[in-house]
C-alpha cells in the first residue's frame, strides 16, 4: 500500500464490508484451529446484522473503527472497556481486529491498532488487553511487535463444543497519549 489507510469511525453503511472481512478473516486465520464445520457455516448476512446491532447498541464507550483505502473498507477494529474477569483497574480491551486478505502485511492492521491504542490512552485507560488463540502464531507475533506481551492468563474459548485455548496479552498505555 503506497499510502496509509484512512482510519475513521464505522457507520451503518460499513456493516456489510466489515462482516465480509470478519467472516473471511475467521475462515482464513482459524482454519485448523477451530472446527471446520463452524468456519464453513459462518454467514456474511447474519454477521452483517450482528455488526449493525453492535454498532447501534454497543454504547458510546465502544469504538468501531474502519480502515478505508481508495474508497474500499480494508479493515476493522473494535475496542472498549475490558469486558470480564480480573484485569488491572482502568483497562481497555481490543475486542477484534481484522484486515481484508488482499491487504494483509500492508500496514492496515498496524494503523488500526495504533489508532485504537491512541484512543484508549487518550481516554485515560492505563492498559489495553486482548485475547488471541494460543495457536495463532502470526497474530501473536503481530501483537508482540507492537508492544503487547502475554500476561500468563489463559482460558478455553469454546467453539461447537471444542475448547480452543486463548491467551491474554497486555500493553501498558501510560505515556501513549499524545502530549
Amino acid at each position: 500500500m503506497d499510502d496509509h489507510p484512512c482510519i475513521r469511525a464505522m457507520t451503518p453503511a460499513d456493516c456489510r464490508p466489515v462482516a465480509e472481512i470478519r467472516v473471511r478473516g475467521w475462515q482464513r486465520a482459524y482454519a485448523g484451529m477451530v472446527p471446520q464445520p463452524y468456519l464453513d457455516a459462518l454467514d456474511v448476512a447474519a454477521d452483517t446484522e450482528r455488526r449493525r446491532h453492535h454498532l447501534a447498541h454497543g454504547g458510546p464507550e465502544v469504538a468501531h473503527l474502519v480502515a478505508e483505502h481508495d474508497g474500499e473498507i480494508v479493515g476493522w477494529a473494535c475496542h472498549g472497556p475490558y469486558r470480564d474477569g480480573a484485569a488491572p483497574a482502568g483497562s481497555a480491551e481490543l475486542y477484534a481486529i481484522y484486515v481484508h486478505g488482499r491487504h494483509l502485511s500492508r500496514g492496515v492492521g498496524s494503523a488500526l491498532l495504533a489508532e485504537s491504542v491512541r484512543r484508549c490512552a487518550t481516554a485515560g485507560y492505563g492498559h489495553m488487553l486482548l485475547w488471541v488463540l494460543k495457536e495463532n502464531l502470526p497474530a501473536r507475533r503481530f501483537y508482540e511487535r507492537r508492544g503487547f506481551s502475554p500476561d500468563g492468563t489463559e482460558e478455553p474459548f469454546e467453539v461447537d463444543g471444542v475448547p480452543v485455548p486463548e491467551v491474554r496479552y497486555v500493553r501498558v498505555l501510560t505515556g501513549d497519549a499524545p502530549g
